[in-house]
């Protein structure tokens, strides 16, 4: 029996199958004011046309100087709220649910003009000679208000009508910055205990939730840089997110700084180790993604159960059909929109 297009559900989230979309970034906001376009509209809604029973949005940040670039998605503002709204209630009508990525670059905010981090560290140059602004430590009043704006950005999104919040706890972006004993070399609570800020932050944000909304977070399983953190390290951090509210882990690794010699090589389905060992640490439903482009990966992913969903990323880039099409390679059926009837069909 195949997994990809059997249902999933975790508290009041109910998911029609496995497949669920990865965020990444459009860089696509047009007056640097925040708020989702038509742009947006339309790339969400095709993929839930296109059959994805979950569609996390893009990393949306908790204020202005938190963006990777000026082009990216806020939610510091009510304002922002009614273009949320639009796209979540058009996607929810084609039976996919929504959620959006709440996240802060930190240091890695390539537009700020006073990038902020857990510590004055910044992204060392990459190879090809990129410079990056030394952030600024935030101090410790100024921790407490991140938190306060997490919380506040939840709330706007729960307003908004997305079904599930996503914090963004990877890639070397803020939080993940908090949690790296490579980055992190504070001196007051949030560096004695590396877990405390991201603690705070979801225990922010499921106070805005409702009770029976679940709360995803993506997190980095291994750092690549030379003297990253490993497994270990990150499991550890993770059991105390999962106490502190966390509902479903999505695995991913690396992006905090040009990689070392750790990194492997970009296969197909080279985080799925990460996603096993986490499922097997923790005892709770866990997103797999990294390169499951091919539908028997992904299959296969499920069904060995390294993983309760998959998430697909550039794969959706190429086609925002792929969920239909994982579907119908490998169980040979699928249920189109009635108006697409003539060109997805069993063949």
């Amino acid at each position: 029996m195949s997994k990809i297009d059997t249902p999933f559900s975790i508290k009041d989230l109910e998911l029609k199958n496995r497949i669920v979309m990865a965020p990444m970034c459009q860089y696509s906001v047009e007056a640097h004011d925040g708020a989702p376009n038509d742009w947006h509209y339309v790339h969400y809604v095709s993929r839930a046309v296109g059959g994805t029973g979950l569609i996390i949005m893009e990393m949306t940040d908790v204020e202005p100087d938190g963006r990777i670039s000026n082009r990216d998605l806020g939610l510091w503002s009510d304002e922002h709220i009614p273009a949320y709204e639009r796209i979540v209630s058009e996607v929810r009508r084609y039976g996919s649910k929504i959620g959006i990525q709440i996240g802060h670059a930190g240091r890695k905010a390539e537009d700020a003009a006073d990038p902020v981090s857990a510590s004055a560290i910044p992204v060392p140059s990459s190879p090809k000679g990129e410079a990056w602004k030394t952030p600024r430590a935030l101090s410790t009043d100024e921790v407490h208000v991140m938190v306060s704006k997490f919380r506040d950005a939840v709330r706007r999104a729960v307003t908004a009508g997305f079904d599930t919040i996503e914090l963004h706890g990877a890639h070397g972006y803020l939080l993940h910055q908090f949690h790296s004993p490579s980055l992190n070399k504070r001196e007051d609570a949030y560096g004695q205990d590396l877990a405390l800020f991201g603690c705070e932050v979801i225990k922010a944000a499921r106070s805005a939730m409702p009770e029976h909304m679940p709360l995803l977070m993506r997190i980095s399983a291994v750092e690549y840089m030379d003297g990253g953190y490993d497994l270990e390290h990150s499991i550890a951090i993770a059991k105390r997110y999962k106490e502190a509210g966390v509902d479903v882990f999505h695995v991913s690794s690396g992006g905090e700084a040009p990689p070392g010699k750790r990194k492997p090589g970009n296969y197909p389905g080279y985080q799925v180790p990460f996603a096993r060992a986490y499922k097997q640490a923790l005892d709770m439903p866990i997103i797999a993604v990294g390169k499951l482009d091919d539908p028997l990966l992904a299959e296969a992913t499920l069904g060995n159960e390294d993983a309760d969903l998959v998430a697909v990323g550039r794969g959706m880039l190429n086609d925002p059909y792929w969920s239909l099409h994982a579907i119908q390679a490998v169980t040979n059926k699928v249920s189109p929109p009635v108006q697409y009837e003539r060109g997805i069909y069993v063949r």
